[in-house]
């Protein structure tokens, strides 16, 4: 792959010291969008200036969030990325979500309403095709179970709501929640939080 063809050596050894520093002490507020990519290209990438790989995939994803949910086919198709740097891409997703749905189990979802929001938006706000998911929560409201119902197209994705009726009893669930994004617009939730069922 592309990873494999950079066998130009880049002596960048400075740079990304500089970079690592500035991590240390200032902590990644301190870093800028492209600097981020770049320091995680370059531990999948070694001896190759990733810097302008970096921007090239902010500007491609239209910055981190497009570029996190982004799929693997899609970063592929960006010169220069192969399987190792997109897998540090994702497992780098996959941590920022596990971590933000944790937050979510951790609680009645009333009680972290921003917390799921936070979890959701991080999962579907950068998507280029519409998602529903729905939520089981038990009795004292604490997430039982997170299901992708579908992903559809642009501007549409179909539930079947004798699906989701089915689900929720096989779970249990006391109450759901349905979600569902606009991938021109942000995820849309219900006004109030969730309904009984």
């Amino acid at each position: 792959m592309a990873e494999q063809d950079a066998k130009v050596t880049h002596d960048g050894a400075g740079h990304r010291a500089r970079l690592r520093q500035k991590l240390a002490e200032s902590g990644g507020d301190a870093l800028h969008d492209h600097e981020l990519i770049e320091y995680l290209l370059a531990l999948a990438i070694p001896r190759r200036d990733t810097k302008p790989l970096a921007k090239a995939l902010l500007r491609e994803f239209g910055g981190i969030g497009g570029l996190m949910s982004a799929d693997w086919q899609a970063i592929a198709r960006v010169p220069g990325m192969g399987d190792t740097s997109i897998a540090a891409i994702k497992i780098v997703q996959a941590t920022m979500l596990r971590t933000l749905r944790n937050e979510v189990a951790a609680r009645p979802v009333l009680a972290s309403w921003q917390a799921l929001l936070d979890y959701l938006r991080a999962d579907m706000a950068f998507l280029g095709v519409e998602r529903v998911r729905v939520l089981h929560l038990n009795a004292r409201n604490m997430l039982i179970r997170d299901e992708n119902m579908g992903d559809g197209s642009i501007d549409q994705a179909a539930i079947y709501v004798r699906e989701v009726i089915r689900r929720a009893i096989d779970l249990g669930s006391a109450a759901i929640i349905l979600v569902h994004n606009h991938p021109t617009r942000e995820i849309s939730l219900p006004q109030t939080p969730a309904q009984s069922l």
